[in-house]
């Protein structure tokens, strides 16, 4: 199938999209030709990246809750689209121990009022609602946890998005497949890349720390995660909604993606490359090990993304390095005062070459 010619014209609907990976995939989108609508909160964070690139000039955006029923309904409504995808959430571990009823209203029933509204469009064809690595029960395992492993969760966070997994096998099981929606979910490892600025995640408070000049806590430098680069899970993403909308067997399912082996790294190792790969004159005083107590946070997380390997034919386009590599250039060119907007859609075109 060819990418470029499907999404021309395609209409498409995008909760969360004034978020680090929702508008990185609104400006996928908005160059594959596609016309899109965004339905979220304003940007999580100031700056942002949907403020920097631009993005609301790209697209039809509207500003509204997922616990909001009725609106999410009419914003729907009013678009028509043929393919959603579902990327709103409370997306933080941290914040989800210091506001666990929030973070269970817009993951779970933020999801259930997605596919209510979905019920209630019958343009709708095919559905990918995005979770997280975190929905598997954490045994820390040595191997991958595969897309057939028990579902759970420790801390509010996780058990949200392992029960987001369950609204979507049910409303699939119950109403949409048997009116030829497909429903996939996407569960993938830690994202980076240039443009997130959310308060509690390794780079951005790397790059908050060489701002300011202060010290940077790691707590747990040696918590082992599978590092990959934001284009990368979004492109088995829109792997998804294509085969969706071909309703082609077995796409209705859950799906991981994750990066090659080589880049399950630990923070410490990935603080220690990004250093190197941002070349800065004074990085930031870093202190591995938090000295107060933390939260529970998993010490060892890995994917397997065999079945996206052999069904999708898909794989990470970029190793570790030069994932580091691009965030680094992204975020330097903020600090220098750069245009990061043509950076972005620089980036952007490079991976689709690659």
């Amino acid at each position: 199938m060819n990418r470029n010619h499907f999404w021309r014209n395609r209409r498409v609907f995008v909760t969360g999209h004034t978020g680090f990976k929702g508008s990185w995939l609104a400006l996928w989108l908005d160059r594959l030709g596609a016309r899109t609508t965004g339905y979220a909160l304003p940007p999580p964070t100031t700056p942002s990246l949907y403020e920097l690139a631009r993005v609301d000039a790209r697209i039809d955006s509207v500003i509204g809750d997922v616990r909001d029923a009725a609106q999410l309904r009419a914003a729907m409504g009013a678009a028509q689209p043929e393919i959603v995808f579902h990327l709103a959430a409370q997306p933080l571990v941290r914040a989800s121990y210091m506001e666990p009823a929030a973070t269970f209203s817009t993951n779970v029933m933020g999801t259930v009022n997605l596919l209510d509204a979905v019920r209630a469009t019958p343009s709708v064809r095919s559905v990918v609602v995005v979770t997280t690595d975190k929905c598997y029960r954490n045994q820390e395992w040595a191997w991958g946890y595969r897309e057939s492993d028990p579902l759970g969760g420790h801390d509010p966070y996780s058990a949200s998005k392992a029960a987001t997994e369950l609204v979507a096998s049910a409303y699939r099981a119950s109403f949409l497949e048997a009116g030829g929606v497909t429903v996939s979910t996407a569960r993938a490892g830690n994202v980076i890349g240039g443009g997130d600025f959310a308060q509690d995640r390794l780079l951005p408070d790397f790059v908050r720390a060489a701002a300011t000049d202060t010290e940077l806590e790691i707590r747990h430098p040696d918590a082992t995660r599978p590092w990959q680069f934001v284009l990368d899970p979004l492109r088995g993403y829109l792997e998804l909604a294509e085969r969706g909308f071909a309703r082609e067997p077995g796409i209705a399912d859950a799906w991981n993606f994750g990066p090659d082996e080589n880049s399950v790294r630990t923070v410490r190792e990935v603080v220690d490359g990004f250093i190197t790969s941002c070349s800065l004159s004074r990085p930031p005083r870093v202190r591995f090990g938090a000295q107060t107590a933390q939260p529970h946070e998993a010490t060892l997380l890995k994917l397997d993304t065999s079945k996206a390997r052999a069904r999708l034919a898909w794989r990470p386009a970029l190793d570790l390095r030069t994932t580091l590599d691009l965030t680094a250039d992204w975020y330097r060119t903020w600090l220098e005062g750069g245009d990061v907007h043509a950076l972005t859609m620089k980036q952007l075109a490079r991976h689709l070459e690659a």
